[in-house]
């Protein structure tokens, strides 16, 4: 009998030291030493709690007026397939029309830009503490990778009607077929129309991802915006 409880504490503290050698999650592991008074509990929350902040803060910086328009790290240019449509036009005279074109797929961004933000917080909170310990000990952007991969396919779906209702609404759909079509009728160039709104829904989705980033780095890196004092736990020096 003895010796039948002696092999079965054996086994069951080998099974222990096995599952803490395939699993060693823990806060300790995941944070510096500085932290390690810090739950796992503490970590997700904290994650979290940046993530709803700062993709709050994006959305609201690229979907007001000039949000994207006036930033040139994600003012969209006239598509770059149709670069020669610009620069023929240009040549002839039309610039103000291009320009035109320019400002309305802008404001186009602007205005879709705004649904993103149900998407993103429908994702942070699917997040599983397991999700949101990987971006703790992830680099500068991992919050974002993890955003990227999550919500891209959402955001495409939720952006694309609403990026063509707004480049209806600001004229951007005539203005662009006025463009094309004045280029098509240039002697020997051959003939184009790209899709503006697949473009434009993949532009400002990924300026809005480049806001994120600048504001995950931000919340990681500067005290003043570690606002509450769950973020101050969690990215505090």
């Amino acid at each position: 009998m003895k010796r039948s409880i002696l092999l079965s504490l054996i086994a069951l503290l080998a099974g222990i030291f096995t599952a803490n050698a395939q699993f060693p999650i823990s806060i300790k592991q995941v944070l510096p030493t500085t932290k390690t008074g810090l739950s796992e509990k503490d970590a997700a929350d904290g994650i979290r709690e940046a993530l709803v902040r700062g993709t709050g803060e994006s959305v609201k910086i690229v979907s007001k007026l000039d949000g994207y328009l006036g930033n040139p790290e994600i003012h969209i240019p006239f598509p770059p397939e149709a670069k020669e449509i610009e620069n023929k036009l240009r040549a002839v005279g039309m610039g103000t029309q291009v320009d035109n074109v320019v400002t309305s797929i802008n404001r186009a961004a602007e205005d879709a830009a705004k649904s993103a933000a149900d998407v993103f917080i429908a994702s942070i909170r699917g997040m599983s503490i397991s999700d949101a310990l990987g971006i703790v000990r992830g680099g500068d952007h991992a919050a974002t990778g993890y955003l990227e991969k999550t919500t891209t396919a959402e955001l495409t779906a939720k952006f694309t009607p609403i990026v063509k209702a707004s480049l209806d609404r600001v004229d951007a759909t005539r203005l662009w077929g006025d463009v094309i079509r004045q280029y098509n009728q240039i002697p020997f160039v051959k003939k184009q129309n790209p899709d503006l709104t697949a473009y434009v829904t993949g532009k400002a989705i990924a300026g809005l991802f480049v806001m994120v980033a600048k504001e995950e780095a931000k919340i990681r890196k500067d005290p003043a915006a570690q606002v509450t004092d769950l973020l101050r736990k969690v990215f505090g020096k």
